[in-house]
Order: C-alpha cells, then structure tokens, then sequence
C-alpha cells in the first residue's frame, strides 16, 4: 500500500510538472520601459557614443565619478576649443524617451566664457539646446533632465553635449555623469 500511494504521488508530481498544466509564455519586456543605453555611465570608455579625444576620464579621490569609476569631462584646459560628445538611441512608437544626467562645474572663471550646451533631437522634432550651463554650476553633482514627445511611429534620438572653451578668461571644467536614457 506505501508503494502504492508514493507512485501515485509521484505520478501527480509528474503530471503537474511536465506540461500538463497550463503554462504561460514569458513575458516579454514592455517597448516602453527601462534604461535603453548601453554605457550611460562611460565606464566602458566611448562605447555607444561619439567623442573628441581626451573626453572620458576615470575619477579619483580628489575628483571622484557621480557612480562608479568614469565620467566625461569637457574643458579646463585654458585654451579656445570646441568639444563634442554625442550619442543615438532608437525610440519605439508610442514611447516617449526622458534623458538625465549629472553635472558639475570646476571653475576659475568669473564671468560667462566658457558653456556646456545639452541638446535632444528627435526625428520629427525640432532640435533644441535644452541646456547652457556655465562657470556658475557649482562643484557639487546637479542632476537635469530632458523629454521627447511620443510619436506612432519609431524614432531616432541624439543627445550631445557641446563645449566652448574660450582661452584667457580663466578655467572651466564640465563633467558628466550618469547619462541615463529612459523610456516610459
């Protein structure tokens, strides 16, 4: 009888595991959901974005990343000089991207010579300069962000960040963290 009723047992178990219940197919994840970049951080260097020389650069204890180890740093170097930093990414239909970033600002400067500006273009969106931050950011990481609209149809999206540097009026450094690129 024992024999009996652990086969028995191990014939239900059998049966509810091997496909005779009904079972769902995994859940795909939502067109319009999660981060959609693949270094938002630069800890893989300049990978998914485009960049002049010199742009990311590893933190360290005087001058430490937002998170983890790198970040882009435009400027400070004293000299008339435009830097660019830019980066696509795909917007499915019907989603509407937010970008958010961190800034600080390492400055000598007293008066408005040297900016960072921040742009989004979206296909079927007029270009815009969301952003034009200056010597006055503060040393301290400030975090700002950007939308897109939706669209029913799939899109593509630029950000860049654009720096002016301008010699003789002192030093301004602009870095950038923490780029992340969200969908909702």
């Amino acid at each position: 009888m024992k024999t009996l009723v652990t086969l028995a047992s191990a014939a239900a178990l059998l049966l509810l595991t091997s496909g005779s219940a009904h079972h769902r197919p995994p859940t795909a994840e939502a067109p319009c959901r999660g981060q959609i970049h693949s270094n938002p951080s630069f800890e893989r260097g300049t990978t998914g974005w485009t960049a002049d020389p010199r742009i990311v650069v590893l933190g360290d204890a005087a001058r430490p990343a937002h998170t983890g180890r790198a970040y882009a740093t435009f400027a400070g170097l004293d000299v008339t000089r435009y830097e660019l930093l830019r980066t696509e990414v795909t917007v499915p239909a019907d989603c509407r991207l937010t970008v958010q970033f961190w800034v600080r600002t390492l400055t000598t400067e007293t008066s408005r010579g040297d900016y960072v500006n921040v742009g989004l273009a979206v296909t079927g969106e007029p270009p815009k300069t969301r952003f034009s931050l200056a010597y006055d950011g503060g040393p301290q990481w400030r975090q700002y962000s950007m939308s897109s609209g939706t669209a029913t149809t799939e899109r593509t999206a630029w950000v860049t960040f654009g720096a002016v540097e301008t010699a003789g009026n002192g030093v301004t450094a602009f870095d950038v963290d923490d780029v992340t690129f969200t969908l909702s």
